[in-house]
């Protein structure tokens, strides 16, 4: 009896010995995760990204922007931006943050130079993270339902509605909101880059082609002296190709008394190709129309000459977007969106090169984006539809 009873005793007290290692367990574990939260709520406040000396020329961009200050007294934390709240989100961001502390202690942004020098490519990381994640963190504050676009400014008013029917997200646009756009050159050159890669591409059947670039055409194979300079994205038809040359049909419109220049719309002054004289005299006139706003008349004129064929390319939409992405990392970090048709075709000429000496736009990337909105501004019917000029005549 004796036996059992000390046996039973050991059970209850191995029990409460168990019942105990648990409970400590848990608390531990409480603990733990408390802790836990804790230090991963303490390392997202504002106070503790800042603290590091690389982050002091970020925190003056911020300082300077409406998320730091603005008439609504609402204020949008480092957190607020860079750290999504879905758990798995937040926990690899924060997980991804330690080449931070690693690129704080080796010293990679501790000066002004190494900063510039590296501020694209951070730049670029954050705007992929945010594209792939739909702005997460932007719409943790924003939303479109929420929205009241008609109380909202006349870009916005327009480009909004654009943005919820293609399903856009909010980095597309709104890039350098909260900090100051880094140097876009090499950015710019690498959608160029991509461009030329698409003319060897170009199949025999293919037509119409389009200029990826500003570029020199002869009248004949064989003669090196120019005839004339063809301009980004006009479209020329092409009839033959000859080892490098492609000979194509280029049309457009003249304006009367002026030959050197063709344009791509009557009235619009959308330069398509510039001519020297020989070319001149080898244009076709195919019709004429009057402007009845300015009663100035135009001429629908052609002229085959050949092109270089690694110039040329099959989608004249390859070039809109590369146009595009030049707006949205050049402009966007100022205006917004603009939308293409706040201004007739001729306004976005005066427009673009007001603010030309803000980017890091170099001619050639400045003329293929003027051209882009030119093509599509307020006074251009939509694509493939032909262009109308009031009550003009064509005879």
């Amino acid at each position: 009896m004796n036996y059992f009873r000390k046996e039973g005793r050991l059970k209850r007290l191995c029990g409460w010995r168990a019942l105990l290692l648990m409970l400590l367990g848990l608390a531990i574990g409480l603990l733990l995760v408390a802790g836990g939260v804790t230090v991963m709520h303490k390392t997202s406040d504002t106070a503790f990204c800042v603290s590091c000396h690389s982050m002091e020329r970020p925190l003056a961009e911020y300082q300077g922007s409406v998320h730091f200050e603005n008439h609504a007294g609402i204020r949008a934390e480092c957190a607020d931006c860079h750290i999504p709240t879905a758990p798995v989100p937040y926990l690899l961001t924060k997980i991804a943050a330690v080449k931070d502390v690693y690129g704080e202690i080796t010293g990679k942004i501790d000066t002004e130079e190494k900063y510039n020098a590296h501020k694209l490519a951070m730049a670029e990381s954050v705007w992929k993270t945010m594209k792939a994640n739909d702005s997460a963190t932007c719409r943790s504050c924003h939303s479109f339902e929420a929205m009241d676009i008609l109380a909202q400014r006349p870009e916005a008013r327009k480009a909004h509605p654009v943005a919820i029917k293609e399903n856009q997200t909010c980095i597309n646009c709104h890039r350098g909101v909260a900090h100051i756009l880094p140097d876009m050159t090499s950015s710019n050159a690498a959608g160029a880059s991509q461009l030329a890669a698409l003319a060897t591409d170009v199949k025999p059947a293919d037509s119409p082609l389009y200029s990826i670039k500003t570029q020199s055409f002869v009248l004949e194979p064989g003669i090196t002296s120019s005839a004339g300079t063809l301009f980004p994205s006009a479209p020329v038809i092409p009839l033959r190709h000859q080892g490098l040359l492609t000979e194509a049909r280029l049309e457009g419109w003249q304006q009367d008394g002026v030959t050197g220049v063709i344009y791509g719309a009557p009235g619009r002054r959308i330069i398509r190709a510039v001519l020297d004289e020989n070319s001149q005299q080898q244009l076709k006139t195919l019709g004429s129309q009057t402007d009845s706003q300015t009663d100035t008349q135009w001429h629908h004129v052609a002229l085959t000459a050949w092109f270089p064929s690694k110039a040329l390319i099959a989608n004249q939409q390859k070039i809109w977007q590369y146009a595009s992405d030049l707006m949205s990392a050049n402009c966007t970090g100022c205006h917004g969106l603009t939308a293409l048709d706040h201004f007739t075709a001729n306004q976005w000429i005066g427009v673009m090169k007001g603010m030309a000496s803000r980017t890091a736009l170099n001619e050639e990337q400045l003329r293929i984006l003027t051209l882009y909105a030119q093509n599509h501004a307020s006074d251009m019917p939509p694509a493939g539809q032909p262009s109308e000029q009031g009550s003009s005549r064509e005879k």
